[in-house]
């Protein structure tokens, strides 16, 4: 099957290799020409711009964009459009806003164009182990390209379903970051934990090891867990600051929204904001307080 891929950072290159491995023709367009040069080492098709890729195409076209959430996706589906014919496809397969799909799912149908939201997991991972897919689209489109998700899956029955309409794909997607969240703050947590009891003396990489085999908390996650404990025991190599990809966000305030209590997730995104502080203002004011009301000693900068 056809497919063009626009967008070939790491995970966008990924995906196309491996669906080039699995016997579909890509064609590949990126602004950086770099990268589309990269995709044709490894058999993809390059194109130099957006009307050369449709045009590469034959009807009726699929598009997966691999993009930035936000305008830089709003824009090259604003100029995809028009290039396009009736019964043509554009997937995204980033992690935008699942009601940006809803909305750019009701603009394009009116133009005869199918939107397929596709929330997809796998990281630099998913190459080699394939990616999960939760796809969101009229169901009779998502049909008719399956021989794609069944690809890009770990295999042709594992990995993938249509989760629902347009929207629900990435919504999906929206709230298994969010339960990332949660279970990576765990881990972080009880390894924590662990390390400060020092008068035991645990060997933090042999339990991780331990904990991923017969125990009710292995998981993936575990097993990098245990493989950047194994590289780094102290983990003295790395800062204690997280980012967050917006997911989470989301993820809270859709649940403000449906009135729906979601407190292991919402202080795991809190965790990540107070990573990001060096010296937080709020833990300044909780010393002055106990200064003022009981006279406790505090510390001053550099002692």
């Amino acid at each position: 099957m056809d497919l063009g891929m626009i967008g070939l950072g790491r995970m966008g290159g990924n995906m196309a290799q491996r669906l080039i491995a699995g016997g579909h023709r890509v064609v590949t367009y990126d602004r950086d020409q770099e990268a589309v040069a990269a995709s044709q080492g490894f058999g993809g098709e390059g194109a130099s711009s957006l009307e050369d890729i449709v045009g590469c195409l034959s009807a009726p076209r699929a598009l997966w964009l691999m993009l930035p959430d936000g305008q830089p996706t709003e824009d090259t589906i604003d100029a995809l459009a028009p290039l396009l014919s009736q019964g043509d496809t554009i997937l995204d397969g980033g992690n935008a806003n699942y009601k940006d799909s809803m909305r750019r799912a009701a603009k394009l149908a009116s133009q005869g164009i199918d939107f397929i939201d596709v929330g997809t997991s796998g990281g630099i991972w998913g190459l080699a182990e394939g990616y999960c897919l939760m796809v969101g689209g009229d169901e009779a489109a998502v049909k008719r390209l399956e021989p794609i998700f069944h690809s890009l899956a770990p295999s042709a029955e594992e990995g993938y379903s249509r989760v629902g309409p347009s929207g629900s794909g990435h919504f999906t997607k929206m709230v298994h970051n969010g339960v990332e969240y949660g279970l990576m703050q765990a881990y972080a947590e009880g390894f924590e934990l662990m390390a400060a009891k020092e008068e035991f003396g645990l060997d933090l990489p042999a339990i991780a090891e331990t904990w991923r085999y017969g125990s009710v908390v292995r998981s993936w996650l575990l097993d990098l867990a245990a493989k950047a404990l194994k590289e780094d025991p102290a983990l003295e190599s790395l800062d204690s600051y997280v980012d967050d990809s917006g997911e989470g966000r989301w993820t809270v305030e859709e649940s403000v929204e449906l009135a729906v209590p979601i407190p292991v997730i919402t202080m795991a995104l809190q965790a990540r904001f107070r990573s990001r502080q060096a010296q937080p203002f709020g833990g300044r004011l909780l010393a002055a307080l106990r200064q003022q009301f009981g006279g406790h000693a505090v510390r001053r900068p550099g002692e």
